[in-house]
């Protein structure tokens, strides 16, 4: 089976799933936010926000460096890797707890101790699932991998949804993400087969913590941004416009599925080119137009029924969250014009020049919101969104130094007409004028039939 055949079933398996997901997680997530309300939903993302980030200080990059490994991947690498982790998480959940006491004194949210501290208990199980994702991964052996995120989902849902009609408010959310990931971890080490061990091997573990750190430091950065909205937006404005923001970033994740799809599968697929610059470039090139398009139409189909829908669904108490939205998909539109750049240089092992493009972006975002947020509330997070976008030249002339320089006017084009086209509430009907020049754009139609064809073909291959 061809690298592009392979490639397009496993996303086209893992957006099924994602998909699938996004209607289980869409109405699953309006359910509980309605029944437990903005100050406890708020409380949950808050901890939630300080655990991922956590979480991500734990990986070390060993996943990816696992998937994207030239030559064959050993049973010792996979015993290292479990080894590592292990002893990763025991250390992220004792700094966590450690700066549980300034975190609380920081966010003076009310409940945050106790919610964090449970929560918190579930990052070394979290990180130990990372090895046997990365075996599932590595041979892009998607359907198992949608399968099991997908049951781990409904679990969560199915434990959360009748805890808060009981009542019990933010605790029914910990409790359905203690399930999910019970679930999830015990699954990914049936179903991939791998049985660890301890094991320790100096010069391998070397080798794996010296791409680690590289890739680490540039997604440590990057993940900075989960903690504006708990530690910021918490601090300045209060809990419920943490929950405000948090329920806007959790529907644009759900309806961007599809670049976190791309960015999965390109992981794994580009690192199979990594020596050919000219097929780099040219996959992200024809990448670009295809991820813009896919999510422009989903952000816009969400801000355009949103603001009837939302209050119809979670009453008018969640009103604010269609205030923020758009700034919301705007910054996953642009970043998905941009998602492919960060893979290639990944797999080309140019990890530091990702992470100082991390490091200016959230300069630009963090700074904004502080500036903002105590200025104009909810919508100085969104401005910052804004502000934000001024650094993805630096990883476009990244990507043109050390791979290649794609083609940009039809994925730029579009991004710009959908852009415009988020803001309708406040330019009016006009904002939608771009939007039908690029309907009426005659390489917009040979794109999308050339799509068209190449899914076609891959499905009979």
């Amino acid at each position: 089976m061809s690298l592009r055949v392979q490639v397009l079933r496993g996303g086209t398996y893992l957006s099924l799933r994602q998909g699938l997901g996004m209607l289980i997680g869409s109405v699953g997530v309006l359910l509980l936010t309605r029944s437990i309300g903005p100050k406890a939903y708020g409380l949950y993302a808050a901890c939630l926000g300080v655990y991922t980030y956590l979480f991500n200080l734990g990986q070390w990059g060993i996943g990816v460096y696992l998937i994207r490994r030239k030559g064959e991947v050993t049973p010792e690498d996979y015993h290292q890797a479990f080894s590592l982790l292990l002893l990763l998480g025991i250390g992220v959940g004792i700094l966590g707890f450690l700066g549980l006491p300034l975190l609380a004194s920081w966010t003076r949210l009310e409940g945050f101790v106790p919610v964090a501290a449970t929560v918190f208990v579930g990052l070394p199980l979290n990180l130990l699932s990372l090895p046997p994702l990365a075996k599932l991964e590595r041979t892009l052996n998607y359907p198992k991998v949608a399968l099991v995120e997908l049951g781990g989902q409904l679990a969560y849902y199915l434990i959360a949804l009748p805890l808060a009609f009981s009542g019990l408010g933010v605790w029914a959310a910990v409790a359905g993400w203690w399930c999910q990931l019970l679930l999830i971890t015990g699954l990914l080490y049936k179903i991939s087969g791998y049985r660890p061990c301890w094991y320790w091997d100096p010069p391998r573990l070397k080798t794996m913590i010296s791409y680690g750190l590289g890739f680490s430091a540039s997604m440590w950065i990057w993940q900075l941004r989960s903690l504006v909205n708990p530690l910021i937006v918490g601090r300045y404005a209060g809990v419920e416009p943490v929950g405000f923001i948090a329920l806007a970033i959790r529907l644009v994740e759900s309806l961007g599925f599809v670049k976190g799809v791309a960015w999965r599968v390109s992981i794994a697929a580009l690192a199979k080119v990594q020596d050919e610059g000219a097929r780099l470039t040219k996959a992200i090139t024809d990448g670009m137009p295809l991820q813009v398009l896919a999510l422009g139409v989903l952000f816009l189909g969400f801000v355009l029924i949103g603001p009837w829908l939302l209050p119809i669904l979670l009453g008018e108490r969640w009103a604010p969250v269609m205030q923020i939205s758009s700034f919301v998909a705007l910054g996953y539109l642009v970043n998905a014009l941009f998602s492919l750049h960060s893979s290639a240089l990944y797999v080309v092992q140019r990890n530091w020049e990702v992470a100082f493009f991390h490091l200016i972006h959230i300069i630009l975002f963090a700074g904004g919101a502080l500036l903002l947020v105590p200025r104009l509330g909810i919508i100085g997070y969104g401005w910052s969104e804004v502000i934000a976008l001024l650094s993805y030249p630096i990883i476009h002339f990244q990507l043109v130094k050390y791979v290649g320089n794609p083609k940009y006017f039809l994925a730029g084009i579009w991004t710009l007409a959908f852009a415009i086209a988020l803001f309708w509430q406040w330019i009016g009907i006009a904002a939608f004028l771009p939007l039908l020049g690029i309907l009426a754009y005659p390489a917009t139609w040979r794109t999308l039939k050339g799509y068209w064809i190449m899914i076609q073909t891959s499905g009979g291959q």
